[in-house]
């Protein structure tokens, strides 16, 4: 778990990028020397139109400050139409993160092509700093809180439950 002191904490960035687009242009970043920021953790998928919304919302779940996508243009999906059904599913997650609590600038969606690795860098330089600007979701921790509450509320049902069958 990431150090929760504002002054040393570094934001945690969960990175779901297109085998075909931007996991290659994130490799085109790195052969050619651009740095990016080191908080990014990339998982390479087939298509963008593959996430699924709860590998986002388990991202969060598990600790992430922030999700990035990364697919192709749309018109260029090496899948016909991958990218369109994410972004479908996109406008959805955007309105369930904010009934969630969840600011906007924590969940991102670019399109970028295999050629754009300087578009990578820059992408993932400004999301690190954005998130590091409204600190720590700090959600599992929340959950925590929330699970305690929850049980401290069923114990007192549970205990009203065995005063009214006495008697």
């Amino acid at each position: 778990m990431p150090d929760q002191n504002p002054t040393n904490w570094e934001p945690v960035i969960v990175a779901f990028f297109c085998n075909w687009c931007t996991y290659t242009a994130a490799d085109l970043a790195g052969v050619s020397r651009l740095r990016h920021a080191p908080n990014v953790r990339i998982v390479r998928i087939m298509c963008s139109g593959r996430v699924d919304p709860q590998f986002i919302l388990t991202a969060f779940a598990k600790g992430a400050d922030g999700v990035l996508i990364g697919g192709c243009h749309p018109g260029d999906c090496h899948y016909s139409e991958g990218n369109y059904k994410l972004l479908r599913r996109v406008r959805l997650l955007n309105r369930m993160l904010r009934d969630m609590g969840i600011e906007e600038k924590r969940f991102r969606l670019e399109w970028i092509s295999a050629s754009e690795g300087d578009k990578v860098k820059s992408v993932i330089n400004e999301m690190v700093a954005q998130v590091k600007a409204l600190g720590p979701l700090g959600l599992p921790k929340q959950y925590e809180e929330l699970d305690k509450e929850l049980e401290h509320i069923e114990q007192q049902s549970s205990g009203k439950e065995a005063h009214s069958h006495v008697g």
